[in-house]
């Protein structure tokens, strides 16, 4: 099943669940995909719906920052709620093990040494953990 029916499905369950912040945070991906099909003219695949969640994953996590930050921590924890919900959609998250592993064996494959070769490491990193780490990581590790 592809992401667009899971989303179709949940959509449903929750709608019977009558679980409100699943439905409206399912719509909002729902628009947001559409929109990101309207603008490309195409229909998107699994892959080319992810990067469609990542921004909206990443939209919450600025939220919750202005948020906290505004001492509104009641809208916080409801945008946590939307993010975690969100991020049952992307496939598996690499743990931090697994990315260090990938960046040696990338690091030894581009023959990088000094700093300046960090181009070059995390233009190739970033192909093989599209999706599966949050660049933000990646790049601080």
């Amino acid at each position: 099943m592809g992401l667009k029916e899971k989303l179709d499905e949940d959509l449903k369950s929750a709608l019977k669940a009558r679980d409100e912040l699943k439905v409206s945070t399912i719509r909002l991906l729902k628009s947001a995909i559409k929109n990101a099909e309207i603008s490309k003219i195409k229909k998107f695949t699994d892959e080319e719906i992810i990067p469609v969640i990542q921004s909206s994953i990443k939209q919450r996590k600025e939220s919750i920052e202005q948020f906290k930050s505004g001492n509104r921590n009641d809208l916080a924890e409801k945008e946590e709620k939307e993010k975690k919900i969100l991020e049952s959609y992307l496939p598996p998250q690499l743990s931090t093990d697994e990315i260090r592993k990938i960046i040696g064996d990338v690091i030894k494959e581009t023959g990088a040494s000094t700093a300046k070769d960090i181009g070059k490491v995390m233009g190739k990193l970033m192909l093989i953990v599209k999706g599966k780490a949050d660049g933000s990581l990646v790049n601080q590790l």
